[in-house]
């Protein structure tokens, strides 16, 4: 299936590795020219490394630039060095590094809520904000990676949870607002996609629990209709689909891809 992606400009923030390098990776295969940011130089050399060999092969292109999502000088300035490296994006995949585990009462005082705010809720806005001029010109579609967590709350996730549910809120008001100029706005919600990240996660568990990472992750796996973990790959398919022409009837929706783990109607 072709996804109408060749030559289009996508603008992929938090994206040198994990799911936002997922997504890249699918719209780089489909032919797209991809602009990735991340905050470590060494992760965006390596992943500009790892794109440009598939673009060799699809005929697309991958450039980059350092991104801190949790400061609004450098969102605008990643902005700007898109523009100047590739043209003005047809696509925006809004991501960020999700904020710190913990329950309510482990997190003490108000500094963790706003450093929250900030690196999820905000630069989702300030990222949108600044791309939206271009889009408006001649249409496009805008992505956010959130959680299942803004359908089903994790525990021990409570920040990640409030702020994602903050930017799927964002997504579905967007979505009508924007529509008029030919923008789709969509959120896709991973559950367990094996990523860094929820590596991590599942060995402070194990740890909490006194058992191994490996008998956690049985655990997690046993929660799962289809009985398994998913793969960043899989994960990354939907979001090139999503942001690409080919779902261009797809508007406001939040896109769940946790292998039927969330037990919720709507």
């Amino acid at each position: 299936m072709d996804l109408g992606l060749k030559g289009r400009i996508v603008f992929a923030s938090a994206s040198t590795d994990g799911l936002g390098l997922g997504i890249a990776e699918k719209a780089l295969e489909e032919g797209a020219w991809v602009f990735i940011g991340g905050r470590s130089e060494e992760r965006l050399a390596s992943a500009l490394t790892r794109l440009g060999v598939m673009a060799e092969k699809s005929g697309g292109r991958a450039a980059g630039a350092v991104l801190d999502m949790g400061s609004a000088a450098s969102i605008e300035s990643w902005v700007k060095a898109g523009h100047e490296a590739l043209g003005a994006p047809d696509a925006l995949l809004v991501n960020s590094g999700g904020p710190p585990p913990g329950d309510f009462e482990a997190l003490i005082g108000d500094e963790p809520w706003r450093a929250a705010f900030e690196l999820t809720l905000m630069s989702s806005v300030r990222l949108i904000r600044a791309v939206l001029p271009f889009l408006k010109v001649r249409g496009g579609s805008i992505l956010a990676i959130t959680s299942s967590s803004v359908k089903e709350p994790w525990p021990g996730l409570i920040l990640s949870g409030v702020m994602r549910s903050g930017v799927a809120s964002l997504v579905k008001s967007l979505s009508v607002e924007l529509a008029p100029y030919g923008i789709r706005v969509n959120n896709i919600a991973p559950g367990n996609i094996l990523t860094g990240r929820l590596k991590r996660l599942m060995a402070a568990e194990a740890s909490k629990a006194g058992m191994s990472p490996e008998a956690r992750r049985v655990e997690r796996e046993s929660a799962i209709p289809l009985g398994r973990i998913g793969e960043v790959e899989e994960f990354g398919r939907m979001g090139a689909f999503i942001l690409s022409p080919a779902a261009s009837y797809i508007n406001g929706q939040t896109v769940l891809v946790d292998g039927g783990a969330s037990k919720f109607l709507y």
